[in-house]
């Protein structure tokens, strides 16, 4: 990793960021395929585990934010931008690995004039012990001009960039980050009560109705099982075609129930 002073930015440099919290468990295999950027940034919510000594170890540029109450990174998220160096800033989960096609494709990407402003980077994920095709492409926007980007503090946001936006076509599957987090059923069910209750707030304005708890999870399913494909992942890609159904029954359900209770 190149070294930038403080306050000097990288015109064509690109700054890894990774937010972590107790993130030992894949963290060096992460660190392992983002070598050769320029820099890495890691901003800890106060970790319990070894997750600072890896990092420290690899040479990585430390920041730490006040864990506090929060239960996700996204409050973080904007602090670990700030802490970069270099003018274009990829945001890697501690989960989540880099390609040596995807490297190199952002590298040739900042050398041209008309580079977009802002990037969807595909991303792989797996369900049950193998990689989902029901999740593919699964579009994260994590690539970005640092400056003037700002990163919501709200879970599963985008940041919010200033400029044109342009998507990775997902047939170059091998410039996907490759997300190593293994969902179990028990996993999923929780991610589902979580994630969910953060869907009241952002959709707090829409009017769901009765018609909304049918048509919703099936158009889901759907997508999810022919659509994308999860019919060519045998029995687990049903199982994960269903919870995606049942991720939009749950949301929609609790959006009702939150606009019941504030007429009350």
């Amino acid at each position: 990793m190149n070294k930038t002073s403080v306050g000097q930015e990288q015109v064509n440099g690109i700054s890894v960021v990774i937010n972590t919290y107790n993130a030992s468990c894949h963290l060096q295999q992460v660190l392992d395929t983002v070598k050769g950027f320029d820099e890495v940034v890691v901003c800890d919510m106060e970790s319990t585990d070894d997750t600072l000594d890896i990092a420290k170890r690899n040479g990585c540029k430390i920041v730490v934010f006040p864990r506090g109450n929060y239960q996700i990174c996204e409050p973080a998220r904007q602090t670990a931008i700030d802490a970069a160096s270099c003018k274009w800033v990829l945001v890697v989960d501690a989960d989540e690995l880099v390609t040596p096609e995807l490297k190199e494709y952002l590298y040739s990407l900042i050398g041209k004039e008309d580079a977009p402003q802002g990037l969807y980077v595909p991303r792989k994920s797996r369900f049950m012990g193998r990689f989902m095709h029901c999740f593919y492409p699964d579009y994260q926007l994590r690539f970005f001009i640092r400056k003037d980007t700002v990163w919501p503090a709200i879970i599963h946001a985008d940041p919010v960039i200033k400029g044109r936006i342009e998507k990775i076509p997902a047939a170059h599957a091998d410039m996907a980050l490759v997300h190593l987090a293994d969902d179990s059923i028990a996993s999923r069910m929780g991610k589902i009560n979580q994630y969910t209750a953060n869907e009241i707030e952002k959709k707090k304005d829409r009017n769901y109705g009765m018609a909304a708890l049918f048509y919703r999870p099936f158009v889901r399913f759907f997508r999810a099982y022919i659509q994308k494909g999860g019919f060519r992942d045998g029995k687990e890609g049903f199982i994960c075609a269903c919870y995606e159904g049942i991720y939009q029954f749950v949301a929609v359900s609790k959006i009702i129930e939150d606009r019941m209770k504030k007429r009350k």
